[in-house]
C-alpha cells in the first residue's frame, strides 16, 4: 500500500535568524507548515516561538533567512500585508480597542461599506455569524471594555476568522477560556483543518498540544531542538523534558507545614452583583486557593480585599488587626499586594523599562528629595537573581520580554513592597512549565518565610498541587472549602458547576 504524499507547504521558513540589540532570539530556524494540518510550536518562555510567528505575520522583520509562501519568496511588510496574503494571528495578549463595539473590533480594517459609508447592519450580522460559529453569544454592539477577559479572547478569535485565512496562528488561545469554551475552540480547529487551513498552535498546555496537533516542533534558546512528525506514544512528560532539556521532576514543591493559628480573615465581603458575603480564614503556613468558573467572583473578591474594587460590606484582618483600605495604595501600605491576572493591561506598564516597573509601587523607599537610582537598580538586580528572570539589561522595555519573564517582573514589583498578604490572580497564565515550577517554588518559599499567599487559578492541577485548601466559588458565593491534599479535580469542578457540594465551611 503506497504512502500518502504530504501536501506541499503553504509556508516555509528557511534558516531564519532574528537578532535584537543584546540577544539572538532565533538562530537558523527552518520549519514548514502544511495546509490541513495543526502544527504545534512549544518551548519555554523566551525560546523564540512568538518571535518566529511574529515574523510570519509581519510584526517583526527577520535578520537573515528566507520566507516562502505557496512556494514563492516573499517579504511581508506588516500585519495588514500578512492578512492580505491569507495569514492571520490570534495574539497571546489581547489586541482589542476598548471603546469600540464587539462588531467594530471584529471587522476593523475591512468593514462592509458602500459609497464610502459603513454598512452597520451588515457588519453586525457578519460579527454575529462569526461569534455564533465559535459558540459565543455576545451582543455584537456591546462595548469591548464591558466584556470579561475570556469574552475579549473569543472576540479576538472571531476577528482572526473574519479574514478567512489560509494560515491561522494561535498563540496561547485557551489561556483565559472556560472548559466549555476550550471544547468549542478545539472543535473549531478541527473544522478549520478539514477545510484545509494550516493552523499554527502555540501553547504551554501540553494535554491540548497532544490532543489537537498533528506535528510538533520544539524550540529552545531560539533554535529547533526536536521535530515530532508523529505524536503516537508521546506523553506530556516527554514534551516537558524536550522543552527544558532535562528530566522534569515533580514541579510542585512539598506543601509547607501549616499550623492552626489564623493569620488572615475575610468576613462577609460583599461587592454588589459580584460577591455575596464571602468569608474565609487562612492559617499560618497555609497556601489558600480559589477555584471557580469564569464569572464566579474570584477575581472580584481578590480585588475587593486589595482595595481595587469597592465593597459595601465586610472586614479584613491580618493577624487580628483590621485592614481599612479604600484604594490599592491604602491596602498596600497595610500589607496587601495584588498580582493582576492581566499582566499587560494592569500588571505592568508597557513602554517602561524593567527597573521602573519593579520599583514603581515602592518609590517612596528610593527617594528622600531625589530618586536614588543606584538603589533602584540594586533592588531590581536582586529580584532578577532571586526570580531567575532572563533579561538583556535593566533598561529593557518590559513589552519586549517573554510572557514568563514579564510575569516575574510583575511579581518582583509587588514583592518589593514587602507585603504580608500576596494575592496571586492566575499567576502562571501563559507561561511555560519551567517558569511555572519556578513560580511554585517562589510561592512555597514566601509561605515558609511567613507571607500569606492567596492563589486564584483556573488551572486545576495548579490548585491541587500547590494549595492546602481550596475555596470554591459560584455565582458570587463561596460555596465551600475542599482539602487540597485529598480533593480531586472532579470534586472541585462539580462544586464549581453546582452539581454537588461536599466542602466544609471556610
Amino acid at each position: 500500500m503506497s504512502e500518502v504524499t504530504p501536501a506541499a507547504p503553504v509556508v516555509e521558513m528557511k534558516s531564519i535568524t532574528k537578532d535584537f540589540p543584546s540577544v539572538r532570539a532565533l538562530d537558523d530556524v527552518s520549519i514548514a507548515f502544511r495546509p490541513g494540518e495543526v502544527h504545534g510550536l512549544i518551548g519555554e518562555n523566551g525560546a523564540g516561538k512568538s518571535t518566529l510567528v511574529r515574523i510570519l505575520c509581519g510584526v517583526k522583520v527577520l535578520t537573515t533567512g528566507e520566507l516562502l509562501l505557496r512556494g514563492e519568496p516573499v517579504r511581508i511588510s506588516g500585519p495588514a500585508d500578512a492578512q492580505r496574503r491569507g495569514i492571520s494571528m490570534i495574539h497571546q495578549e489581547l489586541n482589542v480597542v476598548d471603546e469600540l463595539s464587539v462588531a467594530e473590533n471584529i471587522m476593523l480594517g475591512h468593514e462592509p461599506s458602500r459609497g464610502g459609508l459603513i454598512r452597520r447592519a451588515e457588519m453586525g450580522a457578519k460579527a454575529a455569524e462569526l461569534l455564533e460559529g465559535i459558540g459565543c453569544a455576545i451582543d455584537p454592539w456591546r462595548l469591548i471594555k464591558h466584556l470579561s477577559i475570556a469574552e475579549q479572547q473569543m472576540v479576538e478569535i472571531a476577528k482572526a476568522l473574519s479574514h478567512q485565512a489560509d494560515v491561522l496562528i494561535m498563540d496561547e488561545p485557551t489561556a483565559v477560556l472556560t472548559q466549555r469554551e476550550v471544547a468549542l475552540l478545539m472543535k473549531l480547529i478541527r473544522d478549520l483543518r478539514e477545510r484545509g487551513v494550516a493552523v499554527i498552535y502555540i501553547s504551554h498546555i501540553l494535554p491540548e498540544v497532544l490532543d489537537i496537533c498533528d506535528r510538533v516542533t520544539v524550540l529552545r534558546d531560539g533554535a529547533v531542538v526536536h521535530r515530532l512528525d508523529s505524536l503516537a506514544g508521546v506523553t506530556e512528560h516527554d514534551l516537558a523534558n524536550m522543552m527544558v532539556g532535562r528530566e522534569m521532576s515533580d514541579q510542585f514543591p512539598p506543601r509547607p507545614e501549616a499550623g492552626s493559628e489564623v493569620v488572615f480573615e475575610a468576613q462577609d465581603i460583599t461587592v454588589p452583583g459580584r460577591v455575596n458575603g464571602a468569608s474565609f480564614a487562612v492559617h499560618k503556613g497555609e497556601i489558600f486557593g480559589f477555584a471557580g468558573l469564569i464569572g464566579a467572583g474570584r477575581t472580584e473578591l481578590g480585588e475587593a480585599i486589595a482595595g481595587l474594587r469597592h465593597r459595601t460590606a465586610g472586614t479584613v484582618r491580618i493577624e487580628g488587626e483590621e485592614v481599612v483600605a479604600r484604594t490599592p495604595r491604602e491596602a498596600n501600605l497595610q500589607g496587601i499586594a495584588y498580582l493582576s491576572e492581566d499582566r499587560r493591561g494592569t500588571g505592568l506598564l508597557m513602554g517602561m523599562d524593567v527597573t521602573a516597573n519593579t520599583t514603581l509601587p515602592a518609590l517612596r523607599d528610593f527617594s528622600r528629595v531625589l530618586l536614588n537610582s543606584a538603589a533602584e537598580r540594586a533592588a531590581t538586580e536582586r529580584h532578577i537573581r532571586n526570580l531567575r528572570t532572563k533579561i538583556g539589561r535593566l533598561s529593557e522595555d518590559v513589552g519586549t520580554l517573554s510572557g514568563g519573564n514579564q510575569q516575574k517582573v510583575a511579581l518582583a514589583k509587588w514583592l518589593e513592597t514587602k507585603p504580608k498578604v500576596l494575592i496571586l490572580d492566575e499567576p502562571t497564565r501563559g507561561i511555560d512549565v519551567g517558569a511555572k515550577a519556578e513560580i511554585y517554588r517562589l510561592i512555597h518559599e514566601l509561605t515558609v518565610q511567613g507571607m500569606i499567599c492567596l492563589v486564584i487559578s483556573s488551572e486545576m492541577n495548579e490548585l491541587l498541587g500547590l494549595c492546602h485548601r481550596i475555596a470554591v466559588m459560584r455565582d458570587g458565593n463561596l460555596r465551600g472549602v475542599l482539602d487540597g491534599t485529598t480533593a480531586t479535580d472532579r470534586e472541585v469542578m462539580r462544586m464549581a458547576a453546582g452539581v454537588e457540594e461536599t466542602g466544609v465551611p471556610a
